[in-house]
């Protein structure tokens, strides 16, 4: 009990934190962006020790399946993170030195910028309104989040495809890591498994391409100006980020936890027949 109280106090305010970054970072934010982020964290803490303290899964899918909640954790951390201090720096003007974070946005946006990428596309969104974005800035901030994305990608895939996850170290409880999944209704589960996993990884490929068409058509629908306010803008380009990367992760874990449950069905087939023979 006492240290379920504890990890979930400590995720709590991690995710209080994460929330609170750009407010932390960004010179000169306003009291009252400074409140509504700090309401927002404070909802974001409650959320999540509420979901963590609990003995029962609610809607946190993979709760109980580590690293998979880390490693989106951390994603959408960096993501924050270097989103902030881009925009923080860019904010300092030209006679200040160069960061490191800085060079290597600029090397993060000569390998991501390249026709028909999704940074591409990011800077083509914001490109028709050059009066109000720094278009290089964003593509800068874009390429580097792109990078994170990636990053954390191909570190699941690796954890999940050569180190025996979800199962190196317990066996996995299928109703905690995937609470919202009726595995009794429908079809059989394992094509079901397999049906959501290719959903979920179409769509996770596909919205890097889609929400900068989205985001251009809402400039042009609405009034753009609000996102020229530095915290909107890290949150819109972070949710660009964020959402294919778990979307992706979700797409591989589904296909990991199919794949057991088929090597588990062709063990108790194998053995039913041993039987049956003897």
């Amino acid at each position: 009990m006492v240290k379920r109280i504890i990890g979930s106090a400590i995720r709590a305010l991690l995710m209080a934190f994460l929330v609170a970054i750009p407010s932390l970072v960004l010179p000169g934010t306003s009291s009252d962006a400074a409140q509504m982020a700090a309401l927002v964290a404070l909802v974001a803490a409650v959320v999540t020790f509420a979901e963590y303290y609990s003995e029962y899964p609610t809607f946190l899918e993979f709760r109980d399946a580590p690293p998979f909640n880390r490693l989106r954790f951390l994603g959408l951390f960096f993501c924050v993170m270097f989103a902030s201090l881009l925009t923080a720096s860019d904010g300092r003007g030209a006679h200040v030195p160069q960061t490191l974070l800085q060079g290597w946005s600029h090397d993060a946006a000569v390998a991501f910028d390249f026709p028909f990428s999704p940074v591409h596309l990011m800077s083509i969104a914001f490109g028709d309104l050059p009066q109000l974005f720094d278009v290089a800035a964003v593509t800068r901030m874009a390429s580097v989040l792109f990078a994170v994305t990636l990053i954390t990608l191909c570190l699941f895939w690796v954890h999940a495809r050569f180190i025996f996850w979800p199962i190196r170290k317990k066996a996995f409880n299928f109703w905690i890591n995937l609470p919202l999944f009726d595995p009794t209704s429908g079809k059989d589960v394992l094509f079901r498994l397999k049906r959501d996993a290719h959903i979920n990884l179409a769509l996770g490929f596909l919205l890097p391409f889609l929400i900068p068409a989205l985001l251009r058509m809402w400039m042009g629908a609405f009034d753009p100006t609000i996102l020229t306010v530095p915290e909107v803008l890290i949150w819109v380009l972070c949710a660009w980020a964020f959402l294919p990367l778990t979307l992706m992760m979700r797409g591989i874990a589904l296909f990991r936890v199919a794949a057991l449950i088929e090597e588990k069905r062709r063990r108790a087939y194998a053995q039913e027949d041993e039987l049956q023979i003897a």
